[in-house]
Order: structure tokens, then sequence, then C-alpha cells
């Protein structure tokens, strides 16, 4: 399997080099070349499949030779045996039509752990091939930074180093990145910052020469291939359960930097009956007006309760307007200059056709957050996070829509634990979840953490101050 830049400049790469890589030279990012693609028969033998196996067997076409079949199993059998649920991603059902998809079983209680404890497992095989280091420089709103320390904390041959936006985080999200003692595990504040801040702080450093010349840098946000192939399986194992691939399914997904929703898009290209892919947004709305109307444009981001999602620029979004956009590689490049100086851009008719044949999008404000969560606890006896709350406000939009028959199921993806983000539940439930036994004393444990100024100059020099240079 070869991939290729969304910018078209930047070296083809097998699947080791573009999950050691990251983000591509050019500043796009990888995708395949072209997309694997099973016949119906093929998904219809994937059923019954045990968590790790369906894993190995999606993601074998991604891979190619950079791994034995035989290695990728195991990989898969050890990065989720460590799950609360022997399901990995268990189906819960909350009326005739409307089912969750509890993607929290892993060890920080959300979805980010199903790639990422795969993916710090690639990381260290590949890196001991190779006899190099990686330095890991990521952004988080919450979920990505606490599931990356877990997955490569102690590991050979890593630092990370992890950035969040101080004080927008909850007291659970960010205690479970300071609270990690491991000499290679490094949490910076920035203060006065938002999650697009941070997330620009790490693009600049992949194109600083200063670092690069010594550090070999490496991505765990969902720029990275690996991390969102990974994410692909879970999509299978929901609809496989109910029925595909002879009926089709509709998700709904909260969504921030696109990564996971753009996971469904890659499982609809393989040949999963996907009937509707719904993008569900906060008041951080960029996405659905870009769908809903073409408007790609930034706009300031507001604090909520659902801080994951609390992102005007959405990375991953490059991919989608790549593969639909004719795969223009030179041509994307220059519309994303044009919106990275602007930060305001149009979609082109192509682009908005594409994504339209799969996709919709749905706003949700705080009132409509609250009546989700507590439609699910009232009459289903289900309790859910906030960033769930707005994926379940767009999926029962959808299924009184009359846009989908009304055989067709809505899976909406459950994308934390909801004792991540107990104040807010509690507000509009009354009820306060507490945490998994498996979190432990979290809230007794000694917190380490830089804080920093949201200054590109002072992050870059705490990174190559403490970085261990690459081999």
């Amino acid at each position: 399997m070869e991939y290729v830049s969304t910018r078209g400049s930047a070296p083809v790469l097998d699947f080791e080099g573009v999950t050691l890589a990251g983000l591509a030279t050019d500043g796009g990012l990888y995708l395949p070349r072209e997309w694997p693609r099973f016949a119906e028969s093929e998904i219809a033998a994937l059923a019954g499949l045990p968590y790790p196996e369906l894993a190995a067997r999606i993601m074998a076409p991604f891979v190619g030779d950079s791994l034995t079949e035989a290695r990728l199993l195991e990989l898969c059998r050890t990065s989720y045996g460590s799950f609360a649920h022997a399901a990995v991603t268990p189906l819960v059902q909350l009326d005739e039509r409307q089912w969750l998809l509890e993607l929290f079983h892993g060890p920080t209680l959300a979805f980010k752990d199903v790639a990422l404890q795969l993916l710090g497992r690639l990381f260290e095989d590949f890196l001991a091939r190779r006899g190099e280091r990686l330095t890991i420089v990521g952004a988080t709103s919450g979920d990505t930074g606490s599931a990356a320390i877990s997955a490569v904390a102690g590991r050979d041959n890593i630092d990370i180093f992890m950035l969040h936006p101080k004080g927008r985080v909850s007291d659970v999200q960010r205690r479970q990145m300071t609270t990690v003692k491991a000499p290679n595990v490094h949490n910076i504040a920035l203060e006065g910052a938002s999650f697009d801040d941070a997330q620009a702080m790490v693009k600049r450093m992949f194109g600083d020469p200063a670092l690069t010349a010594r550090f070999h840098l490496g991505a765990v946000n969902s720029i990275n291939w690996a991390r969102l192939m990974a994410q692909v399986v879970y999509y299978f194992a929901a609809a496989l359960q109910l029925g595909a691939p002879h009926r089709p399914v509709a998700f709904s997904v909260p969504t921030g930097n696109f990564g996971d929703v753009f996971a469904g898009y890659v499982a609809a290209q393989m040949g999963l009956p996907i009937a509707r892919l719904v993008v569900a947004t906060n008041v951080n709305d960029i996405l659905h007006r870009a769908l809903s109307a073409g408007d790609y444009s930034a706009g300031t981001v507001t604090p909520t309760a659902a801080p994951s999602m609390d992102i005007q620029v959405s990375s991953n979004f490059e991919r989608l307007l790549f593969d639909c956009g004719g795969r223009d590689g030179l041509a994307l490049a220059e519309q994303m200059r044009g919106f990275e100086a602007s930060k305001a851009m149009r979609l082109t008719n192509a682009q908005r056709e594409g994504a339209a044949a799969l996709m919709a999008s749905a706003r949700a404000d705080a009132s409509d957050m609250s009546r989700a969560m507590r439609w699910a606890y009232d009459r289903a006896g289900e309790v859910i996070d906030p960033h769930t709350a707005i994926g379940l406000h767009a999926a029962r939009a959808l299924g009184t829509s009359g846009d989908l028959p009304r055989e067709v199921p809505i899976v909406t993806l459950a994308t934390a634990h909801p004792g991540k983000f107990r104040d807010a539940v509690e507000r509009a439930t009354g009820f306060r979840p507490g945490l998994p036994s498996r979190v432990g004393d979290l809230f007794s444990r000694e917190e380490a953490c830089t804080d920093l100024p949201g200054d590109y100059a002072a992050v870059a020099a705490y990174v190559a101050e403490r970085a261990t240079p690459s081999a």
C-alpha cells in the first residue's frame, strides 16, 4: 500500500513510513493512493469475529508488507486485551431505532484509546526495527492527550510532549494526563490559548528546521493515518451486528477534528453500506457551515461543556476535501494556503457534492445537548456525556426527518465515559456519574505539568531542551 499527501508534493511512503511521519513534509496529510474495497461476501464473512481478529482483517490492506498478518493480529490482541468490555466497542439499544456505540471502555475512558493503544505499539515495533528515536508532539482538547500518554508512557525510544489549553479541559481529562509518572512524558498547559492555537503550534513544529534537523517528530493526533485507520474498525463492528452488509446503517458522530467521522467515510469507501454519516457539532460549528452552505470560515472558539469539540479548524477535513475534489494535491495545496492566510474558504462544487453524497450535518447548542442527556437518562436509563449527547441530538433529528427509511438503524458514537464530565451531566440530569474503579485514585495523585505562554518560541524551546535527539 502506497500513501500520498493531500498537497501533492511530499514523498510517497509505505505504511511504516506514514505511521512514523505523521504530517507530510509539504504540510499535507497522508492517504492511501486508492481505497481497498471488500465485496459484500467478504464483509458478510467478517460477522461474529472477535474484535481483535476483525481489526486485523480490516486493517491488513492498509498495512501491506509493513507487518506480517501474524504480527498485526498479535498487536491487535495485545492492544484490546486491556479493555474493560469483552466486546471492546459494545452496542447499547436506546429505542426501536436509536443505538449507542460505546467507545469508552479503554484505559482512559474515551474513544481515542481504540486507536492509540495500537498506535503506541506500532511506534515501538517500527522504531526498534529502524534503531531510531521518536519525539511525539501533540495538541489535545482533552481526550487525545490522556489516551496518547497512556499508550506511550515508559515505552522505549519515545518522548511525548502534549499541549493543552489551560483551563479548557475537564478536571478528569487534565489529571489523566498530568498524573502519569514516566520520564518520557511532558505535559504543557498553554496560557491564554485555544485548542486551535495548540494545534497550529504542533503543525508549525513539523515545518521548523531547527527542530526537524535534530529530532524525528511524530504525531498522535488524527493527522496520523495509522490512528485514523484503527478507528475504521468499529464502524464495521457496529454495522455487522446490525445486519450489514444486507442492511444499511446510519451513524451520528460528535465531531471536532473530523478524524472520527472521516474514519466512517473510509469504511463506506471500503464497501460498508453506510446510509448516512451525520457530522454533529456544538456551537463551534465550522463543519456544519461547511457541509450545509460551503462556508469553511473559522471564527472565535467558544468554550462549552463539550471541550473536545471546541475547535474552529478541523485538520482532517482536508482529507475529505482532497478525496471529494478529484484528488488534485496541487490544487488543494493552493486552496489550503488561501485558508491558512485568511481563515476563510469556499468549498468547490465537487467538494460539496462529494461530501453530500454520504454526509449530513447538525448543530447543537447547550440546550439541545442537555435535552439529549435528559432524554437518554429518562427514557432509556442511559447516562451519556456532553459530546455523545450532541451526537444523539443529531441522530434523533435524522430519525424524524424522513430522510431515511424507518428500517435503517441509527448509531450514535458514544465517545467518552460520562464520569469524565460529571458536572455537566449532573446539571442536565440531576445524576452525578462516578468514575469506573479501574481509574483508581486519580484525584489523590500528584500532578506534573508546565505552564507556558501561548507563544511558539517558548514552546519550541521547551521541547528542544528536553527531547532526546534522534539517532
